[in-house]
């Protein structure tokens, strides 16, 4: 990883005639500029951000909260599903463009938007709230994936038991530092997304198979779905849904700094204000939404995927997944279709879809913690060796803490849901942050065409009316 091999300008060997190449990502010189490839074919090579995006949403959004929405609301929210994941990916697009052409990651660009309280602006505010409601979120994750192995193999007893949860949960939790902090983040991205990849695919044949089992379903059962109504009952687990699945507030959070470190802003360079810069800015953003459309259609199809399984297989039988059963219910899905030996199928790729989004999430939360430091004046964030100091301590406390959440709650289906209704909320800030940025510090020369500033408007139009709905339902306004 481009982190770790970073050297500030400044180092020079004694002759002084030497100056170490400073390849920190976050740091734009013209030394780092590289002209931005032409096409598809030349672009695939720097596709890499959303790769690590899919890893993280392919997982507690799609296995859990998508899954128990079908399985509570049945076909009738599939219209939600589709808009979920779909109307996420401008606002996305446009923070990772802010980005890219000043080389700065989110959590910057949102202290940057009035008021401030001190140091802090109010959207990084709204940030520490989701941010600690991500610690029930992730710490379900956590649950999951050690339930998941708990079952596959149990230890000192019962496999749902305390013991063998506990022994999981602290494996999960310390295996996850220990591949992390060695900072060999490639093999472990390029694991993670094969695995997502396969489990996703596996899921996805399983979902077209089903009108040949005895728990099928009709193309009227999936036009049904896009009526645009919403069951009474459901507003709740729908919202939640809307909050986690496809790029949710903290994803296209994260988005920016794995933009950064893939090298798009440093290729581009020092914003310049000439036309050279320009068209490397444009260039550049042009693989960036190459990137971005990969990740949308491995998650959308990951998502409906789920959703499907979970109307068509958990809701005829009056199953909802809850508490530490959420595995064993899950797993229903493919074992009252594929027969009791897809148990094992099954519980193995939880562990790869659920631990693949742990392990995008603790590098992207670590920078997210270091970054909102920063902001506030406690580190350096063009510090090199500092920044990747801080990180590494936050590699270490934050699967403690998400571990710890779930030991104390053990009910991995509320803990996401919690998570993704404050993630709903925290949207709001996303969205004005944009449109701030896009005004004050993008450059109009590499806006976006007439066609994506009117999806990035209904977009934001869209986001703001769930947000809303989300606060007045939180404080008890609306039922």
């Amino acid at each position: 990883m481009a982190l770790e091999r970073t050297a500030t300008a400044a180092e020079a060997t004694t002759a002084g005639a030497y100056v170490v190449p400073d390849d920190d990502p976050y740091h734009l010189t013209p030394e780092g500029i590289r002209e931005p490839p032409t096409g598809w074919g030349e672009s695939l090579r720097h596709l890499g951000p959303g790769l690590i995006l899919s890893a993280s949403i392919v997982g507690s959004g799609e296995l859990i909260a998508t899954t128990t929405l079908g399985a509570t609301a049945g076909f009738a929210l599939l219209w939600m599903v589709i808009f979920s994941t779909l109307v996420k990916v401008a606002v996305q697009v446009e923070l990772a463009r802010w980005t890219i052409s000043t080389g700065q990651p989110a959590l910057t660009g949102y202290n940057k938007v009035p008021p401030k309280f001190g140091p802090v602006g109010w959207i990084n505010l709204l940030w520490v709230l989701m941010a600690l409601s991500k610690i029930l979120q992730i710490g379900g994750i956590v649950g999951g994936t050690a339930a998941a192995f708990s079952i596959l193999m149990p230890l000192g007893g019962d496999p749902l038991g305390g013991t063998s949860l506990t022994i999981w949960t602290i494996i999960v939790a310390v295996s996850s530092i220990a591949l992390l902090y060695s900072n060999n983040y490639n093999l472990i991205e390029r694991g993670a997304v094969i695995l997502v990849v396969i489990f996703s695919f596996v899921t996805i044949v399983i979902a077209l198979g089903l009108p040949f089992t005895p728990y099928g379903y009709s193309a009227g059962d999936l036009l049904s779905g896009l009526t645009f109504t919403v069951p009474a009952g459901t507003i709740g687990v729908a919202i939640a849904m809307f909050g986690i699945t496809g790029v949710g507030a903290d994803e296209l959070t994260f988005y920016t700094y794995w933009c950064v470190e893939k090298g798009y802003a440093r290729y581009v360079g020092p914003a310049d204000g000439s036309e050279a810069w320009v068209r490397r800015a444009k260039g550049w953003i042009s693989v960036m939404y190459k990137d971005a459309f990969v990740s949308w259609l491995i998650y959308t199809f990951g998502t409906l995927a789920f959703f499907i399984m979970g109307a068509a297989v958990l809701k005829p039988q009056g199953l909802i997944p809850k508490g530490n059963e959420m595995i064993t219910t899950l797993s229903r899905m493919y074992t009252d279709t594929l027969g009791a030996w897809a148990a094992v199928l099954f519980l193995i790729g939880a562990i790869a879809v659920l631990g693949s989004t742990l392990w995008a999430a603790v590098p992207s939360w670590s920078r997210m913690y270091v970054n909102f430091l920063s902001v506030v004046g406690l580190v350096d964030w063009q510090n090199t060796q500092s920044r990747l100091r801080w990180i590494r301590i936050f590699t270490v406390a934050l699967p403690i803490l998400w571990g710890a959440a779930f030991l104390y709650i053990q009910s991995p289906v509320l803990m996401v849901q919690i998570g993704g209704v404050m993630t709903g909320v925290f949207l709001l800030g996303a969205v004005a942050a944009v449109w701030y940025l896009r005004q004050n510090e993008t450059d109009p020369r590499i806006h976006g065409g007439g066609l994506f500033n009117a999806v990035l408007v209904i977009s934001s139009i869209a986001i703001i009316l769930l947000g809303v709905y989300t606060v007045l339902k939180v404080f008890g306004v609306v039922a």
